[in-house]
């Protein structure tokens, strides 16, 4: 791999911290056990999920415009970092929040989580300029395996303090789980400093003395002309749907876990395992779908999801606690399975859909899109827990949508490379 390309999968190491101690695991107990103490289960998921879909809504009514706007010479690095360090600050902020603090925790994590994506946009994008596109399965899938594995480090640091507060000298767990907040953001400044140093903008468009008004035109344009990109488009249509139940899993698991009675240790240990068994995953999927095709690896990701589906609805109607477990474990394994994989191949696919010189304002769409869908799953789980009391209701509706997203990438033909016909 060239320094770029391993610059580029070490910001992968650096933002999984997030995902896995503050969108994944730790923040969401924090948020349930502490922030929202008294509030009844499913109202608390419910206000969860809505403040997942209300940073996913934000995020995805800028990022179009954004994308236009970073496209032009020397921008996408600017938006990229601008988006990096408000992430950063205001996780460390999510050491403020304390019991009774509903308002404040749902605030912090929305603005922490807009900075965690908005730097996602710009970080998928700098794919096209790291590498080629015969590489892009490999690269992506190598990020999103680092991703996995490395993130496990801060997230396992921050279960030995929450556990054994008194080794770093703290004088209880509520203090510790603060320390595993602010070690998070530290990780992910640390692992991002190769990205910022090495990874330049290689495609680009002429600058421009109206920037902003040529991005309204260049958007205009792009839809005018949407039939030129129609492969690109048709992928987006059928990446909304199904990326759509893949985000909703991640972001409810643990929630979910906890309404059906999962311990706090029990579910971070899960947590951990589906870091570690997703690092060898991802890369099988990168290799596979060089020998195999990329198409076919997706449909295998979208059959292994369909089964978590199936597995999650039934899940708490079954009669022991150890049953439970024992099938939250083979989610658990399910999920590392092809998570890393199917979202890595379809960031690739992507990339090579797409004009070189317009990366950021088409990963603008990529991630408009799967921002969208990352409202709706959430949003139907939300209401469903609210109206029945119950939070697997929402689950089932997730089987739709992984069976028409994988109905519209049947007419996608991925191995042209091509985005035209």
């Amino acid at each position: 791999m060239t320094r770029e390309e391993k610059s580029w999968i070490l910001y992968d190491v650096a933002n999984s911290a997030f995902i896995l101690t503050i969108s994944t695991a730790i923040m969401p107990i924090f948020f349930k056990n502490v922030a929202a103490r008294g509030v009844e289960n499913a109202v608390s998921t419910a206000n969860w999920g809505l403040a997942n879909s209300l940073a996913s809504l934000l995020l995805a009514l800028l990022a179009p415009l954004m994308g236009t706007l970073a496209d032009y010479q020397g921008w996408k690095k600017r938006f990229f970092l601008g988006f990096l360090f408000l992430g950063v600050i205001f996780t460390l902020l999510l050491t403020l929040p304390g019991e009774g603090d509903q308002l404040l925790c749902l605030f912090l994590y929305v603005t922490a989580y807009i900075g965690f994506a908005g730097a996602n946009v710009f970080y998928d994008a700098f794919l096209v300029d790291v590498t080629s596109d015969a590489k892009m399965d490999w690269i992506s899938a190598n990020g999103f395996a680092w991703g996995y594995l490395g993130s496990t480090v801060p997230f396992i640091l921050g279960m030995v303090l929450i556990s054994r507060p008194s080794l770093a000298g703290l004088d209880s767990p509520l203090q510790a789980t603060r320390a595993a907040f602010a070690l998070t953001a530290l990780w992910w400044l640390v692992f991002s400093l190769p990205m910022i140093r090495n990874v330049h903008q290689r495609h680009f468009l002429p600058p421009s003395t109206q920037p902003l008004r040529g991005s309204f035109r260049r958007l205009a344009t792009t839809f005018r002309e949407i039939r030129r990109y129609r492969l690109a488009f048709l992928f987006l249509l059928a990446y909304f749907f199904y990326i759509d139940g893949v985000d909703t899993i991640i972001r409810m698991a643990t929630a979910y876990g906890v309404d059906i009675g999962m311990s706090t240790s029990e579910l971070l240990t899960i947590i951990l395992v589906i870091q570690i068994l997703a690092f060898p995953f991802a890369l099988l999927y990168g290799k596979l779908a060089g020998l195999l095709g990329t198409k076919p690896m997706l449909y295998a990701g979208l059959g292994v999801y369909l089964i978590i589906v199936l597995i999650a609805f039934y899940l708490p109607e079954l009669p022991t606690k150890s049953t439970k477990t024992f099938f939250y474990w083979i989610l658990a394994v399910l999920i590392a399975s092809s998570q890393g994989g199917l979202q890595a191949l379809s960031r690739s696919c992507f990339g090579r859909l797409i004009p070189k010189d317009k990366s950021a304002e088409f990963f603008g769409f990529y991630n408009i899109f799967g921002k969208f869908a990352a409202i709706l799953g959430p949003l139907l789980m939300a209401l469903a827990s609210r109206m029945t009391g119950q939070s697997r209701y929402g689950i089932l509706s997730l089987v739709v949508l992984f069976l028409l997203g994988g109905l519209i990438l049947f007419r996608v033909p991925l191995s042209a490379g091509t985005m035209e016909e």
